[in-house]
């Protein structure tokens, strides 16, 4: 009886089989793990950056943890409100920040950026623009990165 080792050849299409088999299963098992803990933070960040460049208020506020604190005593509907006037005074809004500094720790983090926040009426340069000094206090609540605090100061008042 001829089985697929005694044809020539054989044992090595079994062995590549098997070769290419271990390897999707590597991959499906390294598809299921999790995200690195920076890349998910980025991504939350630029996530959280999107939508206010969307005029989206309500979204923008998913991002905060429900005990966030701003500058002044800001808290987390606050913020939305905030989010909301700038929305009503400018058509369109920007967020360009400098490069990220972030500190990760035990399921939280701190990034600190440049923020160049620029609003307008859809003209050709904005109507505002002010650049900030942005320290950021995040906190991984159910393996989602949620904005905990920020404090901001003007860089020229």
């Amino acid at each position: 009886m001829e089985t697929e080792r005694s044809r020539p050849g054989g044992g090595r299409r079994a062995a590549a089989l098997a070769g290419a088999c271990a390897l999707l299963l590597l991959a499906m098992l390294g598809g299921c793990s999790r995200p690195d803990p920076e890349a998910a933070l980025r991504d939350a960040f630029a996530e959280l950056q999107a939508t206010i460049e969307r005029r989206d208020p309500a979204a923008m506020q998913q991002h905060l943890a429900d005990d966030f604190i701003g500058n002044d005593g800001l808290d987390r509907d606050g913020a939305r409100r905030l989010a909301a006037l700038l929305v009503l005074r400018h058509r369109d809004l920007a967020v360009d920040t400098g490069p990220l500094r972030l500190e990760l720790g035990e399921g939280h983090a701190v990034v600190r950026f440049t923020a160049l926040l620029r609003g307008g009426s859809g003209g050709l340069l904005p109507d505002a623009a002010r650049v900030y000094q942005v320290e950021t206090g995040w906190r991984l609540e159910q393996g989602r990165w949620r904005l905990a605090s920020a404090r901001w100061t003007p860089v020229v008042d």
